[in-house]
């Protein structure tokens, strides 16, 4: 029997019993649209925090000096006392670094709060990210000028009250007028506008464009932390071969800033961009070795439906069986005509899942915060996996059905 009969045969049973064909093609339909779902979510995130989020956040090819880890799998409590115990991070120790590093980099020393931005037209935005740094986080951040100029060394050495709005905030404070020249206050205290960025998009629905920026040594310094303290350096090296170096430099430097003997912890951390996703890493690999076995559970029930069936459909063909192997069938034609149609139907039902996954993944992307991707692999993996359930749940059905004797098969009824 050729591959082809067979399955033109598990298609006319599809057309002649819908309903049955439904109930046993809703366990595999089932199981590949919820790989889909979760694996384009998790695919989808995976890109957008390595592409977008590592590039605006962290910045690309650099390395942040902190007081304590940005991200830890760490719950004692004692070690979260230890950390606040540390000293913090000051304007003293970028300016070290940047003097004594050998390398060409940026250091951009950055403090963040949020918080109240008026225009003097009367317009007010809240919950606006005011950022305290130098004109070094620009480039580091890739972050780009669309109208004015970001403020100069001198006005960061000087401490001139100039800032940068984002997108979103100039558009709420000036609207369609031009915000270059204008005056905003923070605090109360008077800033002059130098600079508009471009847009920067949002991060799961949150604007990264209701931004302000100064500089770190500006009035803004005494609302974000005390005189002389930042929230951290971030050091960006010219050349990206350098930054294993640079890093070592560094750890080297603080460790003589503050004294410490070789035997002693550091007392502040280091992380690079690759170190942060480090974290995110984690959580999605422990996501893709959990997803298997859900979507297993679903597969399994489908292939027990599609193996129940196919017995219910041996038993209803036993008189053609029967005239097949009067005819001269031989065992492993019955057999092959009962995996194929297996296989077949457990296909139909991994194609309607890989095509509800991917409209899902659509409407989840269109509609919510959450990015999504469909990679090509996992499309081809959902119908492997539900021809593999058809295969595997008819190998007993047609196993049976191959070894009916001719005889009494013509008798049944």
């Amino acid at each position: 029997m050729n591959v082809w009969e067979g399955v033109t045969l598990a298609f006319q049973q599809l057309r002649a019993e819908k309903l049955k064909s439904f109930f046993a093609l809703l366990g595999v339909i089932i199981g590949v649209t919820f790989l889909l779902i979760v694996v384009s979510v998790v695919e989808g995130l995976d890109r957008y925090i390595r592409e977008d989020i590592a590039s605006q956040i962290f910045g690309i090819n650099t390395v942040t000096l902190r007081r304590s880890p940005e991200a830890s799998f760490e719950s004692d409590p004692e070690f979260w006392r230890a950390q606040r115990r540390r000293p913090r991070i000051t304007f003293a120790d970028a300016d070290a670094i940047e003097a004594r590093l050998t390398m060409p980099a940026r250091v951009a020393p950055e403090s963040a709060t949020g918080g109240e931005v008026n225009a003097d037209s009367g317009r007010t935005v809240s919950n606006v990210r005011i950022m305290g740094t130098t004109s070094d986080a620009f480039p580091i951040h890739n972050w780009t000028i669309a109208r004015g100029r970001a403020f100069t060394t001198q006005e960061e050495e000087r401490g001139i009250p100039a800032v940068v709005l984002g997108a979103g905030t100039a558009d709420e404070l000036f609207e369609d007028a031009d915000p270059i020249g204008r005056t905003i206050r923070i605090h109360a205290f008077p800033y002059r506008v130098v600079g508009v960025m471009e847009p920067l998009g949002s991060i799961f629905g949150n604007s990264l464009d209701n931004l302000v920026i100064a500089p770190a040594r500006s009035p803004i310094e005494a609302w974000q932390n005390p005189h002389g303290i930042v929230d951290q350096v971030v050091i960006q090296t010219i050349d990206p071969a350098a930054l294993t170096d640079a890093q070592g430099q560094i750890e080297g430097m603080m460790r003589a800033r503050r004294g410490l003997r070789p035997q002693d912890e550091s007392d502040f951390a280091l992380e690079t961009t690759a170190d942060t996703l480090a974290f995110w890493d984690r959580i999605s690999s422990l996501l893709f070795i959990l997803l298997p076995g859900l979507v297993a559970i679903a597969l399994v029930v489908g292939g027990i439906v599609i193996m129940n069936i196919m017995l219910v459909s041996v038993m209803e063909r036993t008189r053609e069986i029967g005239v097949r192997k009067a005819l001269g069938a031989r065992r492993r034609d019955i057999l092959t005509q009962v995996l194929i149609e297996s296989a077949t139907l457990s296909a139909v039902g991994a194609l309607l899942g890989v095509a509800i996954g991917i409209s899902l993944a659509v409407l989840v992307r269109t509609a919510t915060p959450l990015p999504t991707a469909v990679a090509p692999q996992w499309v081809i993996l959902g119908v492997v996996m539900g021809v593999t359930v058809g295969i595997v749940a008819g190998v007993y059905p047609a196993s049976r059905a191959s070894r009916m004797d001719p005889v009494d098969a013509l008798r049944h009824e």
